[in-house]
């Protein structure tokens, strides 16, 4: 199984959480918003000597935000996709503890919303499994990232991201046709509205990801 490489372009009780009024509902959401930015402006604008540190710092507050709403799927998904933004700037096996917990959450997320706030849970497990070392040291599995790529496809099929990310694992797998046709999809596909800036980053990355096969 491969390991992690840089190349991979992140408490209350449920009565509790039911009981939040008005104003703490609105204020989980725009801390999420921001942290939502903040990441997005992270991996698609600073410097590579910038990510770790700035990506250590926001999966810090996604733990906190998590450990306040720990029933909300959607802060979850973010606390997942951050750590393993951050998983893959460190590198090497210094980011499975990362990984892991990114792993942990994503599960626990999905648990909670089938649907996996609109694929994004798969997407950021099958990298997961895809990049992680195996066993003994990690969780790396290519069945089960092809398992979590089909899933996130069935979601949302048009996905860039999810396109994108599933060309990558097949062209390392040797399935260079098929590289190719995601590829292409992802190139194709429809960004999200929420997450332009990140997604059109990985179209223009597809691109080149498409001429090169």
């Amino acid at each position: 199984m491969r390991t992690y490489t840089s190349r991979w372009l992140l408490a209350v009780t449920l009565g509790g959480a039911l009981a939040l009024s008005p104003l703490a509902a609105s204020a989980y959401q725009d801390e999420l918003f921001s942290l939502k930015n903040r990441w997005e402006h992270t991996v698609t604008e600073l410097p590579a000597n910038q990510r770790q540190g700035t990506l250590e710092a926001l999966s810090d507050e996604a733990e906190a935000l998590a450990s306040q709403n720990p029933n909300e799927a959607d802060v979850l998904v973010w606390q997942g996709i951050i750590l393993a933004s951050y998983a893959r700037e460190r590198g090497g096996l210094g980011a499975l503890a990362s990984a892991k917990e990114a792993r942990a959450v994503l599960e626990r997320a999905i648990e909670l919303d089938p649907q996996g706030s609109n694929a994004s849970a798969y997407v950021t497990l099958g990298a997961l499994y895809d990049r992680a070392p195996g066993r003994p040291l990690g969780f790396g599995n290519s069945d089960t990232a092809e398992r979590m790529f089909q899933r996130a496809l069935e979601i949302r099929p048009n996905g860039i991201d999810v396109n994108f990310y599933y060309a990558a694992f097949l062209k390392e797998e040797g399935d260079i046709q098929g590289a190719r046709e995601y590829a292409t999809r992802a190139v194709e596909g429809t960004a999200r509205e929420n997450r332009q800036l990140s997604d059109e980053a990985l179209r223009r990355e597809a691109q080149a990801f498409l001429q090169a096969l």
